[in-house]
């Protein structure tokens, strides 16, 4: 798995996009992993080079109990940089992530190529109302915060239409540690960039949610005025965390942002479809599976796994006619009729991550028996048990 050394920790990360373009590193939210990323970087990954990572004491990152500044966790950034011989990149971040790369903007600007901050801020007092919230989690753990949360990042319109979507950040968010989790807001309680980030020079894109109550539009004009190449958009109908409720519209920003910094040709022509293949199929599969499988092809099987991502995925999951969700239930709907029960176990939890729900997989299921025979919708009911156990129950 890839883990690498950085300052001191071990952060866990993902570099998925053609080699030879520019690198746009991506850092995410407190609570949060890198697959927060996952549709803004299945947008992006045809044309620029897209490193995520799981911020120290998040995801699979290595968690230390020891305070820690914001600027640390930017020079956690500069040696994942360094590690992966990465000279210079465009750095995106959102929240925290925000914070972390206006802090690597002062500190390593000759590694920056462009900044791109949604839904930050360089200054986030009371510090009280931080201490207090990393006691309770150390106390109680994230569950403690998670319903707050949720409803601060996401429009009650979202959370109604994407149920499955704020379910895998509620999900992530009980999986982080209450360590890593508290000394995250330490580090935000005793941040103050104001004073530092008239400094930066680097083009800078910032992005608000115009109803976010945590980092409001307003702060982001504060912003702004101290960054001297900064541009400011404000997204209409969006909350806390836009990357994943307005994950269109914020990669379409995004793009016109890098295509206008990059100065690369090569961006500006026809993506790779290998690269954009493998992000989908990472978004739908999970990174660390996708990461495997290509760690395990060889020689004799990397042109197999070169044509799946690039027919499979790339052509065909990449196709906006149908959504997500409905591939997931025809995939699961074509194992069952075929009779392949380790494809049908390798979709069924992206289904659910999909969209579909218990009530849909059944109701699938029972339909298949009348189209495809009692005997295969049997055995999808037992693949399903013994892949989810009690969870459907």
């Amino acid at each position: 798995m890839p883990l690498i050394q950085s300052n001191g920790i071990s952060l866990f990360h993902d570099l998925t996009g053609p080699q030879d373009a520019p690198v746009v590193v991506f850092s995410n939210s407190l609570g949060t992993a890198l697959e927060m990323w996952n549709d803004v970087v299945c947008a992006l990954a045809g044309r620029y080079r897209c490193l995520r990572y799981d911020m120290r004491g998040h995801g699979r990152s290595q968690v230390i109990d020891a305070p820690a500044r914001i600027e640390d966790f930017a020079d956690d950034l500069a040696g994942l940089l360094s590690a992966l011989d990465i000279k210079r990149a465009h750095v995106v971040g959102l929240s925290i992530g925000g914070m972390v790369a206006q802090a690597f903007a002062v500190r390593h600007a000759g590694m920056l190529m462009s900044l791109t901050l949604m839904a930050t801020t360089a200054h986030m007092p009371p510090p009280e109302t931080w201490l207090e919230r990393a006691a309770l989690v150390r106390d109680r753990g994230p569950a403690a915060v998670v319903d707050a949360t949720l409803g601060r990042w996401f429009t009650p319109d979202f959370s109604a239409r994407a149920p499955h979507k704020v379910a895998a950040i509620r999900e992530r968010i009980l999986a982080t540690s209450p360590i890593g989790y508290a000394v995250c807001c330490g580090a935000i309680a005793a941040m103050d960039l104001r004073p530092a980030i008239d400094a930066i020079a680097a083009p800078t894109l910032i992005m608000a949610g115009a109803d976010d109550p945590t980092t409001p539009p307003a702060v982001a004009e504060d912003m702004r005025a101290h960054i001297k190449q900064a541009e400011l958009i404000v997204l209409p109908q969006a909350r806390h965390l836009f990357a994943v409720e307005r994950a269109d519209v914020v990669a379409d920003h995004l793009l016109r942002f890098l295509d206008r910094q990059s100065g690369d040709d090569a961006c500006l022509k026809a993506g790779d479809d290998f690269a954009a293949g493998l992000a989908i199929r990472k978004a739908v599969l999970g990174v660390e599976y996708v990461q495997r499988s290509l760690e395990r092809a060889g020689a004799f099987a990397m042109p197999w796994q070169d044509f799946i991502t690039r027919t499979a995925w790339g052509e065909v999951w990449g196709d906006p006619a149908l959504p997500w969700k409905t591939r997931s239930l025809l995939t699961l709907a074509a194992m069952t009729a075929l009779h392949r029960e380790e494809e049908f176990k390798l979709h069924l939890r992206p289904a659910l991550g999909n969209g579909v729900t218990p009530e849909e997989l059944r109701a699938m299921l029972l339909h298949l028996a009348v189209y495809a025979g009692v005997p295969a919708a049997n055995a999808a009911f037992r693949w399903v048990r013994e892949e989810l156990g009690g969870e459907l129950a």
